[in-house]
C-alpha cells in the first residue's frame, strides 16, 4: 500500500513538529512543504522534500493527498478555503480563526462541501486523555460534579521581547493558552454553558492579562475552577505534568486537573485513582479505594498525523471537527469576555 502523502504549509515551530511525525509515519509520507521565508529552504532541505513559495505553486506542480496548515494565525480561514475549493482535505491548526465570526463563515463552507477538515487540538490525540475519558464515562467516578484544573507557568520576559503584540489585547494567556485547556475539559466534561472570570495584570503590568481565575457551568450541571497564569512559578501545566512534550520539564507528581464525582475522583495526568469501594456506604468518615489508572505515555502529534492520514483516506470522520474548533474558539471568547466585562457569559444562545 502506498503511503498517503502529506505536505505541510509553514515552517516553524510547529510546522516543523508536524513534519518530523509525518516523516516517521508508517502510513504517511511528507511530500512538500510550503513556506515563503528564507529560512524555509533550509527545514526542506534536511527533509529531503521539495520547497514551494505559495499554495498555488504546490497546487499546480506537486499536489498532496492532504495538507497541513501550520501558518500564522490570520491564515488559516483564507487558506482553508483555498483548500477546500481545490478539494483538498486538511489539517488546521488551531485556533480555526481569529474570531468567531471568521470562524463561522469558515464552518458554514464545511458543512455546505462536505469538506474533510481536522482541528490541531493535538491534547485530542493523547493517549492519557483517551485513559482519563474512559475512566470519566465509565461511571466510576458516579456523577459528575465538579473539576478543578490550572495551567500555572512561567513564561520567561524574553517571550515578550520577541514579539511585543503578545503584551497587547488580542495576546495574553486566555487567546494563547487556554484554547487547549477548554478543549481537554470539553473532553472529559462536556459542554461549557456559561462562564465566569476575574484577570489581573498586576505582575507584569501590560495592557493584557497574565493572570485569571475562571468559573465554569457544564451542561451536566457539573461545575468548574481553572487557574491560568503565565507569571506562576508552579508546575502545575500539560506540559509540565504529561510529559508528552519533551522540550519541557517535567514533575511525575503534580496534576493539572482534579475530576470529581458523587463515588470517587480522578486527578490527571497521574491518573491517580480514589473511590469508594461501597457506593452505598459514602461518607467523608470511610476510607476511599486509591489506585492508578495504568496507561501508555504517546505524542499525541504522532496520532494525529496518522488520524489525519484515515481522514484524507475516507476512513474516518474527524476527531476534532471544524465544529469543535469554533466551539473551542467561542469559549476562549467568552473568558475574555467575561474578564473584560465583570459578567456572566452565557454561551446557550
Amino acid at each position: 500500500m502506498s503511503k498517503t502523502r502529506i505536505a505541510v504549509a509553514g515552517a516553524g515551530y510547529i510546522g516543523q513538529a508536524h513534519m518530523g511525525v509525518a516523516l516517521a509515519s508508517p502510513t504517511c509520507a511528507l511530500s512538500a512543504v510550503v513556506d515563503p521565508s528564507p529560512a524555509a529552504a533550509a527545514v526542506a532541505a534536511r527533509a529531503g522534500v521539495a520547497l514551494y513559495t505559495s499554495m498555488e505553486e504546490l497546487l499546480a506542480k506537486d499536489r498532496p493527498d492532504g495538507l497541513v496548515l501550520a501558518t500564522p494565525n490570520q491564515l488559516h480561514v483564507p487558506q482553508a478555503l483555498q483548500c477546500i475549493a481545490a478539494g483538498l482535505p486538511i489539517l488546521l491548526e488551531k485556533p480555526i480563526a481569529t474570531t468567531v465570526a471568521e470562524g463561522e463563515q469558515l464552518l458554514k463552507v464545511v458543512d455546505e462541501t462536505g469538506a474533510r477538515v481536522l482541528i490541531g487540538h493535538h491534547r485530542a490525540h493523547s493517549s492519557i486523555m483517551a485513559k482519563a475519558k474512559e475512566v470519566v464515562d465509565s461511571g466510576k467516578l458516579g456523577k459528575l460534579v465538579a473539576v478543578m484544573g490550572s495551567a500555572t507557568f512561567f513564561k520567561p520576559d524574553q517571550y515578550y521581547a520577541d514579539a511585543t503584540w503578545r503584551r497587547e489585547i488580542g495576546g495574553g494567556p486566555i487567546l494563547l493558552n487556554m484554547i487547549h485547556e477548554v478543549h481537554n475539559l470539553r473532553m472529559l466534561c462536556g459542554d461549557i454553558v456559561a462562564v465566569q472570570a476575574f484577570a489581573s495584570s498586576a505582575t507584569r503590568g501590560f495592557p493584557v492579562e497574565d493572570t485569571v481565575a475562571i468559573n465554569l457551568r457544564f451542561a451536566s450541571g457539573a461545575l468548574g475552577t481553572f487557574m491560568l497564569s503565565d507569571t506562576a512559578a508552579c508546575p502545575r501545566s500539560w506540559e509540565q505534568t504529561s510529559q508528552e512534550n519533551k522540550a519541557y520539564p517535567t514533575y511525575d507528581d503534580e496534576d493539572c486537573y482534579v475530576i470529581s464525582g458523587t463515588n470517587g475522583s480522578l486527578s490527571v495526568p497521574t491518573m491517580r485513582l480514589k473511590t469508594y469501594p461501597r457506593p452505598q456506604d459514602r461518607s467523608w468518615w470511610k476510607e476511599f479505594e486509591v489506585g492508578v489508572v495504568g496507561m501508555v505515555r504517546d505524542d499525541p502529534l504522532k496520532h494525529q498525523i496518522e488520524h489525519f492520514g484515515a481522514v484524507v483516506r475516507g476512513e474516518a470522520e474527524p476527531l476534532v471537527s471544524a465544529r469543535d474548533g469554533l466551539l473551542n474558539l467561542r469559549i476562549t471568547e467568552a473568558i475574555a469576555e467575561a474578564a473584560r466585562t465583570g459578567r456572566i457569559v452565557d454561551l446557550t444562545n
